[in-house]
């Protein structure tokens, strides 16, 4: 049986929370089983405070588990250094953050983390940034345009998974099917493995791949 990109095996975590201002631990993941294979596309739906997130965060040690198990090529995560998994296992955020200063100084931030010799220009081009965007103020550009220049930030990593946590839900509906576009086309055209989390049902239709639940701390395999 080919060996799983990426598995998590009896995967369990627990936060802490504020309820009526007491913190209260509070089980998010329980015993949760996942197999996801090279260049596989998984869309990840959930409640809100389901644990979606957190399951992206655990899975590039954003955040880490209380027991369990997560492999990366058969390799467990916590044989890797931090920073050396987040080079393999990229990530896009719900909210853009860009660094002060130029698009061109934002993308080029990756690629000197990790002294990749990768062309900046091309790196703009996968993530459609127009040229004559990559000298202006980062912190002036719409959210749409600031979500490309995290996109190329995070390719500049070279990443073999790509984790997406909402990455449209702050846009309108025209510039989130642009941003929508661009991740799947990436997909394809680098093989990328990815988990997709969205809140949006009709989202979750158009990206495909296969579609799982998370309920009460585990995943189900889901129809939308």
């Amino acid at each position: 049986m080919e060996q799983a990109h990426i598995e998590l095996k009896n995967v369990s975590k627990s936060v802490l929370r504020k309820v009526n201002n007491v913190k209260v631990r509070t089980q998010i993941l329980s015993s949760l089983d996942l197999k996801v294979q090279q260049g596989e596309l998984i869309t990840i739906m959930g409640a809100s405070g389901s644990g979606k997130s957190t399951l992206l965060r655990l899975i590039n040690r954003l955040s880490e588990i209380d027991s369990g198990i997560i492999l990366l090529n058969g390799r467990d995560i916590r044989d890797h250094n931090p920073m050396e998994l987040r080079k393999k296992i990229g990530m896009v955020f719900q909210l853009p953050v860009v660094f002060r200063g130029s698009v061109r100084e934002n993308i080029a931030f990756g690629m000197k983390l990790w002294k990749n010799d990768i062309d900046l220009d091309a790196l703009a081009d996968d993530a459609a940034i127009p040229k004559n965007l990559l000298d202006a103020d980062a912190g002036q550009l719409s959210i749409g345009e600031k979500q490309r220049v995290c996109i190329a930030r995070a390719l500049a990593n070279q990443p073999e998974v790509l984790l997406l946590d909402e990455p449209t839900s702050s846009l309108d509906y025209k510039a989130a099917g642009k941003i929508e576009m661009l991740l799947l086309d990436l997909r394809t055209k680098k093989n990328l493995t990815v988990l997709w989390v969205t809140h949006e049902r009709e989202q979750a239709e158009r990206i495909g791949g296969r579609r799982l639940i998370l309920m009460e701390g585990r995943l189900e395999e889901g129809h939308v």
